[in-house]
């Protein structure tokens, strides 16, 4: 695995309990996310070509099984963290910050069947069953509600509920 690859994966652990494998299964779906990219910096031949088969095929189960679908193409940082797994679809396009946090149901894609998708900056947390579509770009330290639906640019350090999402700055928290 490279190195750039593995130190995202070392991030992304890090957000999970000591031992997550059987109680918080979104962490296979990230683990065999973060496997597809590593299998793209391969050098081209057949071991290649056989673990890209390997990949989709075990992708394509998983996506199945846990309901969270990460293509291998989406850009995300360090400390991806999943909550509550199930429902999980990023379009294939999407660029996600450091430290993000998805729960249950969210939706980060596109309103229209094209290439372009959001962009999340570093530390964004989406609530249960939020959608973040269009091309659209979120702020660091942003928070979006459950159930809220994004349309539009958010600034950092917002957050955002409602449909369509609606925006208050964030307050900190003593």
């Amino acid at each position: 695995m490279n190195n750039k690859i593995k130190c995202k994966w070392q991030k992304d652990r890090a957000r999970y309990p000591l031992k997550p494998w059987l109680k918080e299964p979104s962490i296979i779906a990230i683990r065999w996310y973060r496997y597809g990219q590593s299998v793209d910096l391969m050098n081209d031949g057949w071991i290649k070509k056989l673990n890209l088969k390997v990949y989709w095929l075990i992708f394509h189960i998983l996506e199945v099984i846990l309901g969270i679908s990460i293509p291998k193409s989406v850009k995300a940082g360090g400390g991806l963290r999943i909550y509550h797994f199930g429902n999980i679809f990023i379009h294939r396009n999407a660029k996600l910050g450091d430290n993000c946090t998805l729960r249950q149901g969210v939706t980060i894609g596109n309103r229209y069947n094209d290439s372009l998708a959001p962009n999340l900056s570093n530390n964004v947390e989406l609530g249960a069953y939020a959608q973040i579509l269009g091309d659209i770009k979120i702020g660091e330290n942003v928070k979006i509600g459950a159930m809220s639906v994004v349309l539009k640019d958010i600034e950092a350090n917002m957050t955002a509920y409602g449909v369509p999402a609606k925006m208050l700055p964030s307050r900190e928290v003593n």
